[in-house]
Protein backbone atom coordinates (compact mmCIF):
# COMPACT_ATOMS: atom_id res chain seq x y z
CA UNK A 1 0.00 0.00 0.00
CA UNK A 2 1.31 3.44 -0.87
CA UNK A 3 1.81 6.11 1.78
CA UNK A 4 -1.45 7.81 2.79
CA UNK A 5 -1.96 11.39 1.66
CA UNK A 6 -1.68 13.51 4.80
CA UNK A 7 -3.43 16.83 5.49
CA UNK A 8 -3.37 19.06 8.57
CA UNK A 9 -6.75 20.39 9.68
CA UNK A 10 -7.92 22.73 12.41
CA UNK A 11 -11.14 21.20 13.75
CA UNK A 12 -13.82 23.41 15.26
CA UNK A 13 -14.99 20.63 17.55
CA UNK A 14 -13.62 17.28 18.79
CA UNK A 15 -16.24 15.76 21.06
CA UNK A 16 -19.20 14.47 19.06
CA UNK A 17 -22.47 13.40 20.66
CA UNK A 18 -22.75 9.64 21.13
CA UNK A 19 -25.62 8.44 18.93
CA UNK A 20 -26.93 5.21 17.41
CA UNK A 21 -24.60 2.31 18.12
CA UNK A 22 -22.67 4.53 20.55
CA UNK A 23 -25.70 5.93 22.36
CA UNK A 24 -24.31 4.36 25.57
CA UNK A 25 -21.66 7.10 25.47
CA UNK A 26 -22.12 10.82 25.87
CA UNK A 27 -19.40 11.47 23.26
CA UNK A 28 -17.12 9.98 20.63
CA UNK A 29 -13.61 11.28 19.99
CA UNK A 30 -11.55 10.81 16.82
CA UNK A 31 -7.92 12.07 16.79
CA UNK A 32 -7.78 11.63 13.00
CA UNK A 33 -10.15 11.54 10.06
CA UNK A 34 -9.42 8.63 7.75
CA UNK A 35 -7.46 5.50 8.60
CA UNK A 36 -4.50 3.96 6.80
CA UNK A 37 -5.25 0.46 8.12
CA UNK A 38 -7.88 0.44 5.35
CA UNK A 39 -9.69 -2.69 6.58
CA UNK A 40 -11.78 -4.16 3.76
CA UNK A 41 -14.97 -4.38 5.83
CA UNK A 42 -14.75 -1.02 7.64
CA UNK A 43 -18.27 0.44 7.78
CA UNK A 44 -16.79 3.98 7.67
CA UNK A 45 -16.10 3.36 3.97
CA UNK A 46 -19.88 3.71 3.47
CA UNK A 47 -20.28 6.82 5.63
CA UNK A 48 -20.45 10.41 4.30
CA UNK A 49 -16.96 11.25 5.63
CA UNK A 50 -15.56 8.67 3.21
CA UNK A 51 -18.03 8.87 0.32
CA UNK A 52 -17.79 12.67 -0.05
CA UNK A 53 -14.01 12.46 -0.16
CA UNK A 54 -14.05 10.78 -3.59
CA UNK A 55 -10.79 9.03 -2.71
CA UNK A 56 -10.34 5.43 -1.71
CA UNK A 57 -10.63 4.76 2.03
CA UNK A 58 -7.17 4.21 3.50
CA UNK A 59 -5.36 6.48 1.03
CA UNK A 60 -5.78 9.69 3.05
CA UNK A 61 -5.59 10.83 6.68
CA UNK A 62 -6.43 14.21 8.18
CA UNK A 63 -4.38 15.17 11.24
CA UNK A 64 -6.24 17.34 13.75
CA UNK A 65 -4.00 20.20 14.83
CA UNK A 66 -4.42 21.90 18.20
CA UNK A 67 -6.52 18.91 19.31
CA UNK A 68 -5.34 18.85 22.95
CA UNK A 69 -6.19 22.50 23.68
CA UNK A 70 -9.58 22.14 22.03
CA UNK A 71 -10.34 18.93 23.94
CA UNK A 72 -9.47 20.50 27.30
CA UNK A 73 -11.88 23.37 26.63
CA UNK A 74 -14.69 21.07 25.44
CA UNK A 75 -14.14 18.51 28.19
CA UNK A 76 -14.39 21.10 30.95
CA UNK A 77 -17.55 22.50 29.40
CA UNK A 78 -19.18 19.07 29.07
CA UNK A 79 -18.16 17.95 32.57
CA UNK A 80 -19.89 21.05 33.88
CA UNK A 81 -23.14 19.73 32.39
CA UNK A 82 -22.90 16.22 33.89
CA UNK A 83 -21.47 12.77 33.29
CA UNK A 84 -18.97 12.38 30.41
CA UNK A 85 -18.21 8.98 28.84
CA UNK A 86 -16.02 8.87 25.72
CA UNK A 87 -15.55 6.31 22.94
CA UNK A 88 -12.16 6.74 21.21
CA UNK A 89 -12.42 6.15 18.31
CA UNK A 90 -15.57 5.52 16.32
CA UNK A 91 -14.37 6.28 12.78
CA UNK A 92 -10.60 5.81 12.81
CA UNK A 93 -7.92 3.90 14.71
CA UNK A 94 -6.32 6.25 17.26
CA UNK A 95 -3.07 4.29 16.95
CA UNK A 96 -2.72 4.03 13.18
CA UNK A 97 0.87 4.46 11.86
CA UNK A 98 0.84 8.28 11.62
CA UNK A 99 0.40 8.40 15.42
CA UNK A 100 4.05 7.30 15.84
CA UNK A 101 5.09 10.69 14.47
CA UNK A 102 2.20 13.03 15.22
CA UNK A 103 1.24 11.85 18.74
CA UNK A 104 -2.23 13.42 18.52
CA UNK A 105 -3.76 10.52 20.47
CA UNK A 106 -1.10 10.80 23.15
CA UNK A 107 -1.74 14.54 23.49
CA UNK A 108 -5.47 13.82 23.97
CA UNK A 109 -4.72 11.15 26.59
CA UNK A 110 -2.57 13.67 28.46
CA UNK A 111 -5.62 15.94 28.66
CA UNK A 112 -7.89 13.05 29.68
CA UNK A 113 -5.47 11.99 32.43
CA UNK A 114 -5.34 15.60 33.69
CA UNK A 115 -9.11 16.18 33.45
CA UNK A 116 -10.57 12.65 33.67
CA UNK A 117 -13.93 11.79 32.14
CA UNK A 118 -16.21 9.34 33.95
CA UNK A 119 -15.16 6.64 31.49
CA UNK A 120 -12.98 6.25 28.39
CA UNK A 121 -12.98 3.31 25.99
CA UNK A 122 -9.94 3.13 23.70
CA UNK A 123 -10.72 1.01 20.62
CA UNK A 124 -7.68 -0.05 18.57
CA UNK A 125 -5.96 -2.89 16.75
CA UNK A 126 -2.46 -1.46 17.16
CA UNK A 127 0.37 -2.46 19.52
CA UNK A 128 1.31 1.24 19.67
CA UNK A 129 -1.24 1.63 22.48
CA UNK A 130 1.43 0.18 24.83
CA UNK A 131 3.47 3.36 24.40
CA UNK A 132 0.81 5.18 26.43
CA UNK A 133 0.57 2.77 29.35
CA UNK A 134 1.84 5.53 31.65
CA UNK A 135 -1.17 7.74 30.83
CA UNK A 136 -3.70 4.91 30.77
CA UNK A 137 -2.62 3.92 34.29
CA UNK A 138 -3.44 7.42 35.52
CA UNK A 139 -7.07 6.86 34.48
CA UNK A 140 -7.23 3.77 36.74
CA UNK A 141 -10.67 2.10 36.51
CA UNK A 142 -12.09 4.88 34.31
CA UNK A 143 -10.51 3.38 31.19
CA UNK A 144 -10.76 0.18 29.16
CA UNK A 145 -8.62 -0.73 26.17
CA UNK A 146 -10.60 -2.74 23.64
CA UNK A 147 -8.20 -4.61 21.34
CA UNK A 148 -9.68 -5.78 18.05
CA UNK A 149 -8.67 -9.36 17.25
CA UNK A 150 -11.11 -10.69 14.67
CA UNK A 151 -9.37 -14.03 14.17
CA UNK A 152 -6.36 -16.00 15.41
CA UNK A 153 -5.42 -17.00 11.85
CA UNK A 154 -2.80 -14.78 10.23
CA UNK A 155 -3.72 -16.03 6.74
CA UNK A 156 -7.30 -14.84 7.25
CA UNK A 157 -6.13 -11.46 8.54
CA UNK A 158 -4.03 -10.99 5.40
CA UNK A 159 -7.07 -11.56 3.18
CA UNK A 160 -9.33 -9.12 5.01
CA UNK A 161 -6.97 -6.55 6.59
CA UNK A 162 -3.57 -6.76 4.89
CA UNK A 163 -2.42 -3.38 6.24
CA UNK A 164 -3.37 -4.00 9.88
CA UNK A 165 -0.93 -5.23 12.57
CA UNK A 166 -0.25 -9.00 12.78
CA UNK A 167 -2.37 -11.07 15.16
CA UNK A 168 0.65 -12.19 17.22
CA UNK A 169 1.55 -8.55 17.92
CA UNK A 170 -1.97 -7.85 19.16
CA UNK A 171 -1.99 -10.86 21.49
CA UNK A 172 1.36 -9.71 22.87
CA UNK A 173 -0.11 -6.23 23.37
CA UNK A 174 -2.98 -7.65 25.43
CA UNK A 175 -0.42 -9.45 27.61
CA UNK A 176 1.54 -6.21 28.15
CA UNK A 177 -1.59 -4.26 29.04
CA UNK A 178 -2.70 -6.97 31.44
CA UNK A 179 0.71 -7.10 33.11
CA UNK A 180 0.58 -3.33 33.54
CA UNK A 181 -2.81 -3.62 35.26
CA UNK A 182 -4.87 -1.82 32.61
CA UNK A 183 -8.50 -2.95 32.15
CA UNK A 184 -8.76 -4.61 28.74
CA UNK A 185 -11.02 -6.67 26.54
CA UNK A 186 -10.52 -8.65 23.36
CA UNK A 187 -12.96 -7.61 20.66
CA UNK A 188 -13.74 -10.21 18.03
CA UNK A 189 -15.37 -7.72 15.70
CA UNK A 190 -16.28 -8.49 13.09
CA UNK A 191 -16.12 -12.25 13.62
CA UNK A 192 -13.82 -13.66 10.92
CA UNK A 193 -13.05 -17.35 10.31
CA UNK A 194 -10.94 -18.60 13.23
CA UNK A 195 -9.64 -21.83 14.73
CA UNK A 196 -11.20 -23.78 17.60
CA UNK A 197 -8.15 -22.81 19.71
CA UNK A 198 -8.85 -19.08 19.46
CA UNK A 199 -10.68 -18.83 22.85
CA UNK A 200 -7.87 -20.70 24.60
CA UNK A 201 -5.34 -18.16 23.28
CA UNK A 202 -7.42 -15.32 24.75
CA UNK A 203 -8.19 -16.97 28.09
CA UNK A 204 -4.97 -16.00 29.87
CA UNK A 205 -4.98 -12.47 28.43
CA UNK A 206 -8.42 -11.06 29.20
CA UNK A 207 -11.40 -11.64 31.45
CA UNK A 208 -13.94 -10.22 29.00
CA UNK A 209 -14.56 -10.69 25.29
CA UNK A 210 -16.85 -8.74 23.01
CA UNK A 211 -18.22 -10.38 19.84
CA UNK A 212 -19.77 -8.55 16.94
CA UNK A 213 -20.45 -9.22 13.28
CA UNK A 214 -21.40 -7.51 10.03
CA UNK A 215 -25.11 -7.89 10.70
CA UNK A 216 -25.35 -6.55 14.25
CA UNK A 217 -22.50 -4.08 14.17
CA UNK A 218 -22.42 -2.09 10.95
CA UNK A 219 -25.38 0.07 11.92
CA UNK A 220 -27.53 -1.03 8.97
CA UNK A 221 -28.23 -4.71 9.56
CA UNK A 222 -25.41 -5.72 7.23
CA UNK A 223 -26.45 -3.54 4.26
CA UNK A 224 -23.31 -1.37 4.37
CA UNK A 225 -21.10 -4.46 4.43
CA UNK A 226 -23.02 -6.00 1.53
CA UNK A 227 -22.27 -2.90 -0.56
CA UNK A 228 -18.56 -3.35 0.18
CA UNK A 229 -18.57 -6.78 -1.50
CA UNK A 230 -17.16 -8.59 1.54
CA UNK A 231 -19.14 -11.73 0.73
CA UNK A 232 -16.92 -12.16 -2.34
CA UNK A 233 -13.83 -12.61 -0.11
CA UNK A 234 -15.58 -15.44 1.74
CA UNK A 235 -16.60 -17.04 -1.56
CA UNK A 236 -13.04 -16.80 -2.90
CA UNK A 237 -11.77 -18.54 0.25
CA UNK A 238 -14.54 -21.14 0.14
CA UNK A 239 -15.64 -20.06 3.63
CA UNK A 240 -19.19 -18.86 2.98
CA UNK A 241 -20.45 -20.71 6.07
CA UNK A 242 -18.65 -17.99 8.06
CA UNK A 243 -20.61 -15.21 6.33
CA UNK A 244 -24.09 -14.93 7.78
CA UNK A 245 -26.03 -13.80 10.85
CA UNK A 246 -25.48 -17.15 12.62
CA UNK A 247 -21.67 -17.42 12.17
CA UNK A 248 -20.92 -15.60 15.43
CA UNK A 249 -22.73 -18.36 17.35
CA UNK A 250 -19.95 -20.80 16.54
CA UNK A 251 -17.35 -18.52 18.14
CA UNK A 252 -19.70 -17.80 21.04
CA UNK A 253 -20.12 -21.52 21.78
CA UNK A 254 -16.36 -22.06 21.61
CA UNK A 255 -15.74 -19.16 23.97
CA UNK A 256 -18.15 -20.65 26.51
CA UNK A 257 -15.66 -23.48 27.13
CA UNK A 258 -13.16 -20.96 28.51
CA UNK A 259 -15.18 -17.95 29.66
CA UNK A 260 -18.31 -17.63 31.79
CA UNK A 261 -21.38 -16.23 30.03
CA UNK A 262 -21.11 -12.91 31.85
CA UNK A 263 -17.58 -12.51 30.44
CA UNK A 264 -18.82 -12.79 26.85
CA UNK A 265 -20.63 -9.69 25.62
CA UNK A 266 -22.51 -9.46 22.35
CA UNK A 267 -22.37 -6.49 19.97
CA UNK A 268 -23.32 -3.08 21.39
CA UNK A 269 -23.31 -4.32 24.99
CA UNK A 270 -19.62 -5.16 24.75
CA UNK A 271 -18.66 -1.62 23.88
CA UNK A 272 -20.73 0.17 26.50
CA UNK A 273 -19.13 1.90 29.52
Amino acid sequence: MTQSELSYKNPKTLLNKGTGYLSGYTHSLNPYTGCSFACSYCYVRQMPVSLFRKKEWGTWVDIKQGAADLLLKELRREKGKGRVTIFMSSATDPYQPIEYKEKITRSLLEVLAFEPPDFLLVQTRSPLVCRDIDLLLQLEDRVRVSMTIETDLEEIRKHFTPHAPPISARLKTLAQLKNAGIPTQATIAPVLPSSEWFPEKLKSLVNRVCIDDFFMGDGSGGKRTKRLGIQQIYENLDLTEWYGPAAYRLVYERLKSFFSEDQILISQKGFEP
